[in-house]
């Protein structure tokens, strides 16, 4: 009996694995169950009994014991004839890593600006990881060390190496005092103490040994192969090894080669290549049929460079049937490509369909994508314990509070599907709507729960205000925040109370999060916690209460930090897919499997995803904690070998079924992606040939898929044309311009009412800024308009910070603006100066209303108001008229073409009477005052003065009449930008008039 075996890749591995033990008994389904099969993972496992299965056709058999190795506890153990072992148990994990994170806080000045928790965290998880690959290689960390560095390496590494040498010194002592020991130092030691076992004390011969699927081997698994192979029916098999190689390329082999783990597993069981069986028959049982040449056909691609010259040597086409590539755009269109091409993929009855891929983003993508057909894919990497809707909750608890319940972050938080506050759900994302419409839209409240009362409380004094037509919203809203207020206050006494210990807070965030998640029928617990998500949250979190009671007072922003990072590598069985589903609903032919998950496996067709460098195959990072020239002279493994070990996933998924998809986007999180180098290498080998892999067809389906029947046809421009009885009669003098400009824009706020949403957390803009001008200049004048006092300056400058300290703004806002109103007051005191040089004006009156009635119209009588920030009247009756800019003033250019025509109008409204008969008459000058306070502090304008002014004024009277004349008529429609070149500075309904689609086709069709 040949004691190591191949299986060639085009055969289906465990089917092949499963018939050969079968028939070694001659199929007796009692015989069948003697035995033990060891193999790599628990899936590969649970495929085995699958494939078992699939051989027994429905027939009853008993199964041998099944064990993955890489799961060798005594506790259910499934190794026979081993004694319960004296070994102390493992730690766990998350107290592992508190501890770590301890001590690298403790190294003070060590690692520059870790100073925190969440910073240290990751760290810590860096070195459990070495310290797990050490252990795996069995590499001694306190003898390598201190060769590890040389003396002209950076200080850096220095600093880093004898931080190390105190953990790996300190470390073990403190394993021993709490009686535990490393995860992975506990299953090397029970490996070789039952490799120790078996080779005192083997198997009888009668009981088959199997060690099945294994492609490289740490130490301790090589020493248990090797007690495999020493039994009397004991017998590896290897999943495809390349035996066309020739002796000296296979002991070269650099080690991100595929067989690369191979060659090593060979030389450590003392092996000869050559020496191999070979199972190359066909298993049966209705397994899928791979092209027996395309294993040998990827070996040649990928060759190393040593050998590449063999390519000279065989230019003859080889076999692509099955095999295509899918070039998408960017990763959304690879998702739905590869979607497309699993559900095509079912159509064919019987035919079960994989995506294969690293990358846990497309997985989610492609599962999405998969719902537009009702179809649920088995995802086996489940879903990560920090997006599960929970996680994400905890999350958003803590955002909000350390944020000072900004609106972002406090929407973020009412609006998830677990927030309650005591409510049903429904009523808490109605209250939460609310209060976002009456007080969190526009520039962001004072920070805390303080500042939203406040801006409760003016918005339920405003008269003009959100809450004036919602009589009982003010007590409805203040009862809400009481509510949200009780539930945050655990959290909030955390923040408000400095550094305290993590585990204090981590507790007062779950009281918190508990309080909100409350319904007014069930618990905020019951909630929480339930489910397989909520479970394992629950653990965890319970595990960090626990053990990071060690950690130094912390501050609670760390807290976000510290549950992202603690959660990291975490994953929960409960999907997304399923989440509201039975677990019947997910489709029993399409799988979405991890490279890990889809080892040894094989079906009908396979999709190898995000075949881009540094996702397939994944980035070699050595880690923080030792550079690549530190490692290899500590004697730790290289990390090419991940390099190889994808390789080699890539080519056995490319042989694990008839049909193989290779997929890779353009572009990847926004930057051109880089083709994974086997991809580079497999076409540079076929280019030789005179052949390129087949483009498969699905972009084409992709493109048809949502395209509409029939030709395109452009986006036209809206045309609303109203009744004359809906359009407006009063408009503002400010609103002529936008009806000039935009006329759509006046169609949807007159005739339809609609008012465009401030952005949340808007900055205060120049209207902020323009309203505390306007606001003390008016109450400046106003008080004495005629007398100039001789300390103008100081009192301006005490009314305008007076104005900046009622608005309210965040103290950072009003630390900027308050030095700007300064220099403005400055330059106003000046400017009225002069102009008072020669006496003081008759006559000041600000913020004055106007209002004036035009007739003879079709649709009736017209109303032109208007408000004129300042108007003087000298001693001669001569008129001036102001208007005070914060932001950008009005071109000359545009003031006399009429497109800038609120000064203009209203100049001709005070020739009319429109401001009262103290202000009836010719203006003599229109004046733009430009208060910016910036180096230039202030600037005037003067538009026109004389007869130029009064030609102006009678034009733009003129003009406006024609326009409400045209206007008039039901043809007029209301154009969105009409005129282009003179479109309004701020688009509000742009959106809401498709600009950008209908631009872009007149574009299109003008090119």
């Amino acid at each position: 009996m040949t004691r190591v075996v191949t299986i060639p890749p085009h055969i289906p591995f465990l089917d092949q694995v499963a018939a050969r033990w079968m028939a070694e008994v001659d199929g007796d389904p009692q015989r069948t169950g003697l035995g033990l099969i060891l193999l790599p993972t628990r899936r590969a496992a649970r495929a085995l009994t699958e494939a078992f299965l699939r051989r027994a056709d429905g027939r009853a058999l008993l199964l041998p014991r099944i064990a993955p190795i890489g799961a060798l506890d005594e506790a259910g153990l499934a190794l026979s004839g081993l004694e319960a072992l004296d070994l102390p148990p493992p730690v766990e994990p998350l107290r592992r890593l508190a501890t770590l994170t301890w001590l690298i806080l403790q190294a003070g000045d060590a690692f520059g600006d870790v100073r925190t928790v969440d910073q240290a965290w990751p760290l810590a998880q860096a070195l459990a990881a070495l310290m797990d690959e050490a252990e795996w290689a069995e590499c001694d960390l306190a003898e390598g060390l201190p060769a590890a560095a040389e003396s002209d390496f950076a200080q850096h590494w220095q600093e880093t190496l004898k931080f190390l040498s105190i953990v790996t010194n300190v470390w073990p002592a403190w394993l021993a005092e709490e009686g535990v020991m490393n995860p992975v130092a506990r299953q090397v030691a029970l490996l070789h103490a039952q490799a120790r076992r078996w080779h005192a004390d083997p198997l009888p011969e009668g009981e088959r040994v199997w060690a099945v699927g294994f492609t490289d081997a740490m130490p301790s698994t090589g020493a248990m192969l090797d007690a495999v192979l020493a039994m009397p029916s004991g017998r590896l098999v290897l999943p495809w090894v390349d035996l066309s190689l020739e002796d000296a390329v296979w002991s070269a082999l650099p080690d991100g080669h595929p067989q690369a783990g191979t060659v090593r597993l060979l030389a450590g069981l003392g092996q000869d290549r050559a020496a191999l069986g070979v199972w190359d028959d066909a298993p049966g049982g209705g397994a899928p049929d791979c092209p027996a040449d395309r294993g040998n056909m990827l070996g040649r691609a990928l060759l190393p460079a040593a050998a590449l010259g063999a390519w000279l040597h065989d230019a003859a086409p080889v076999d692509l049937t099955g095999l295509s590539i899918l070039r998408a755009a960017d990763q959304q269109e690879e998702a739905a490509a590869i979607a497309l091409v699993l559900r095509q993929a079912i159509a064919v009855p019987g035919r079960r369909a994989a995506l294969v891929t690293p990358d846990r983003g497309l997985a989610g993508r492609v599962a999405v994508e998969l719902a537009r057909w009702g179809v649920v894919a088995d995802d086996s990497a489940g879903e990560p314990l920090g997006d599960t809707p929970q996680a994400a909750f905890l999350r958003l608890v803590v955002r909000a509070v350390t944020a000072g319940l900004s609106p972002v972050a406090l929407l973020s938080l009412l609006k998830h599907p677990l927030a309650a506050c005591g409510l049903s759900p429904g009523a808490c994302r109605a209250s939460a709507r609310l209060l976002e419409r009456v007080l969190l839209r526009g520039p962001a409240p004072r920070p805390g729960i303080g500042g939203l009362r406040d801006a409760l409380a003016r918005g339920r004094d405003d008269p003009h205000g959100a809450l004036a037509d919602r009589p009982d919203a003010p007590e409805d809203l203040a009862g809400f925040l009481d509510r949200v207020e009780r539930a945050l206050a655990p959290l909030q006494a955390c923040v408000d109370g400095g550094p305290m210990p993590v585990a204090e807070m981590l507790a007062g965030l779950v009281e918190t999060a508990e309080a909100l998640a409350g319904t007014d029928d069930h618990m905020g617990a019951d909630r929480l916690w339930s489910g397989e998500e909520g479970n394992a949250l629950g653990q965890h979190l319970a595990g960090l209460i626990a053990f990071c009671d060690m950690l130094p007072p912390q501050r609670a922003d760390v807290l976000d930090g510290l549950l992202a990072a603690s959660m990291t590598g975490l994953a929960v069985r409960s999907r997304r897919a399923l989440r509201g589903r039975d677990e019947a609903a997910v489709h029993p032919r399409i799988f979405i499997w991890g490279l890990m998950e889809a080892r040894l496996q094989a079906v009908e067709q396979i999709v190898l995803g995000g075949l881009v460098e540094t996702a397939w195959p994944p980035a070699t990072d050595p880690g923080p904690w030792m550079s690549r020239p530190m490692r290899a002279r500590a004697g730790l493994p290289s990390p090419e070998r991940a390099i190889g070990q994808a390789a080699h996933d890539f080519v056995a998924c490319a042989c694990a079924a008839p049909q193989v998809v290779l997929s890779v986007p353009g572009r990847r999180e926004g930057a051109p992606a880089v083709p994974a180098r086997w991809l580079v290498r497999l076409e540079a080998f076929l280019s030789g040939r005179g052949q390129a892999m087949p483009t498969h067809p699905v972009l084409s389906w992709l493109a048809r898929l949502d395209r509409p029947s029939g030709p395109p046809r452009p986006v036209a421009p809206p045309r609303p044309c109203p009744p004359v009885a809906w359009r407006p009669r009063a408009l503002a003098v400010t609103e002529i311009e936008t009806w000039m400009r935009d006329p759509y824009a006046i169609y949807a706020r007159r005739v339809l009412g609609l008012r465009r949403l401030p952005d949340l957390e808007e900055a205060a803009d120049a209207a902020d800024y323009g309203t505390i001008v306007h606001d003390a200049l008016d109450r400046w004048f106003s008080t004495a308009p005629e007398a100039w006092p001789g300390d103008a300056e100081d009192g301006l400058r005490r009314l305008f910070l007076e104005r900046l300290a009622d608005a309210r703004l965040r103290p950072a806002l009003a630390a900027w603006w308050a030095p700007r109103l300064a220099r403005i007051a400055g330059w106003v005191a000046r400017e009225e100066a002069a102009r008072r040089a020669d006496g003081p004006p008759e006559l000041v009156r600000t913020e004055q209303k106007g209002r004036v009635v035009l007739e003879g119209f079709a649709g009736g009588s017209f109303t032109l108001h208007g408000r004129a920030d300042r108007v003087d009247r000298d001693r001669q009756g001569q008129l001036a008229l102001f208007d005070y800019k914060t932001g950008t003033l009005p071109r000359r250019r545009s003031v006399i073409a009429g497109w800038s025509s609120q000064l203009v109008l209203e100049a001709a409204m005070m020739e009319r009477g429109g401001f009262g008969p103290d202000l009836a008459g010719r203006a003599g000058e229109l004046i733009y005052w430009r208060l910016t306070g910036g180096y230039e502090p202030g600037e005037t304008l003067p538009v026109a003065s004389g007869e130029e002014l009064a030609d102006l004024v009678a034009t733009c009277w003129l003009n406006l009449r024609g326009l409400i004349a045209t206007y008039d008529e039901v043809e007029q429609p209301y154009l969105s930008h009409p005129h282009p070149e003179e479109g309004p500075r701020f688009a509000d309904y742009a959106q809401l008039a498709r600009v950008a689609e209908w631009s872009a086709a007149r574009d299109e069709g003008g090119a």
